[in-house]
């Protein structure tokens, strides 16, 4: 049983162990623009050999990546990394952050601009309740442990 001065562990903490730094971040944002390759990872993001392995293994041990073999010619088979329906879940958090860079962190780029291929507009995240009304912040209601 949890004592009552032990610290609550909620949903952003327990997300937070699986994609809170920066490299499961950038491997992620990789793959929604198709990359699927270790090698092409590499060039990428810039990071190293070691810490993308590292990162892969927790990205698909959490569900979030699947590894798919795959072989070019005569050479050994290697593995591509696709989004399971839970990574592709967690898009519109990196929509978010985005947006919020572009907004608010000096010298962000808009690198990474994403659109609607049947409208060619602007693809952006925003709140929205289970009956489909926007929300802002100042109408939000906010309950420890999920309780309506």
């Amino acid at each position: 049983m949890k004592p009552a001065d032990a610290p609550h562990v909620g949903s952003v903490e327990s997300a937070l162990g699986i994609v809170g730094d920066r490299w499961s971040l950038l491997i992620l944002r990789e793959v929604f623009h198709g990359v699927r390759r270790f090698d092409d990872f590499l060039r990428n993001t810039g990071v190293s050999r070691a810490v993308l392995s590292s990162r892969l293994r927790t990205l698909t041990g959490a569900g979030l990546l699947r590894r798919e073999p795959y072989r070019e010619g005569n050479a050994r088979s290697r593995a591509e990394y696709r989004p399971t329906r839970s990574g592709v879940e967690l898009l519109p958090a990196l929509v978010a952050l985005m947006e919020w860079a572009e907004e608010h962190v000096e010298g962000a780029a808009r690198a990474d601009v994403l659109t609607h291929r049947g409208c060619g507009g602007r693809v952006h995240a925003h709140l929205a309740c289970d009956a489909g009304h926007d929300v802002t912040p100042d109408e939000i209601d906010a309950r420890r442990g999920g309780a309506s």
